[in-house]
């Protein structure tokens, strides 16, 4: 089962969608709560303003599906499928994934505080502008990966891999650089300064 931080258990459910197929679902308003959804085949999906709170979805395949503004509200993914998924302005505060795949999938604006990714290999996803404070990265794989603009503080990255990611105009204040892999990360000149300052040097005009 995903972990979350602090220790907070997965939303129990209430109903369950099994093996439907949703391939090219139009979402747009739909309001999902407290539903397990397993094996649901969702390639394709799109809409704008759908809602999920304190659902589970498990090997759901998400994948080349695109959301515009929706909510997935303290769910819970396992061993989904994110290929290619596009997900913009879309909040996923307080979720936890475990044992899912990323590549190529795409996150624009949002917020994603509080998600436990712990592990997960984000090499070949991209995070442009979002907000993901106190999240957990614990041991997250990010090299090659793209995280700009992105809100970090507070963020657990313990052992996070972050080389040759491109992490500029990133908020690193939680990032102890003795604790994770930064090998040809990408900075900006702030940046520099705020790790600078984090490896005890006096930094001077």
């Amino acid at each position: 089962m995903a972990d979350r931080m602090y220790g907070r258990p997965a939303a129990p459910t209430e109903t369950t969608i099994s093996s439907a197929n949703w391939d090219s679902r139009d979402l747009t308003g739909e309001r999902h709560d407290s539903v397990l959804f397993v094996d649901v085949d969702m390639t394709e999906a799109s809409g704008t303003g759908a809602a999920f709170t304190d659902c589970t979805f498990r090997g759901v395949r998400f994948n080349a599906s695109s959301h515009t503004d929706g909510a997935f509200l303290n769910c819970t993914f396992v061993r989904c499928g994110f290929f290619d998924a596009t997900f913009t302005g879309c909040k996923f505060v307080g979720s936890a994934f475990d044992g899912s795949t990323y590549d190529l999938m795409k996150v624009k604006g949002g917020d994603w505080s509080f998600t436990g990714l712990p592990g997960a290999d984000l090499r070949r996803a991209a995070f442009s502008d979002v907000r993901m404070r106190e999240a957990d990265l614990t041991g997250a794989r990010c090299a090659g990966a793209e995280l700009r603009g992105v809100d970090l503080s507070g963020a657990s990255l313990h052992k996070a891999d972050f080389s040759g990611c491109d992490l500029r105009g990133s908020d690193l204040s939680s990032l102890d650089p003795f604790s994770v892999e930064l090998r040809s990360a990408v900075i900006d000149p702030y940046q520099a300064v705020v790790l600078a300052t984090a490896l005890g040097l006096d930094v001077r005009g």
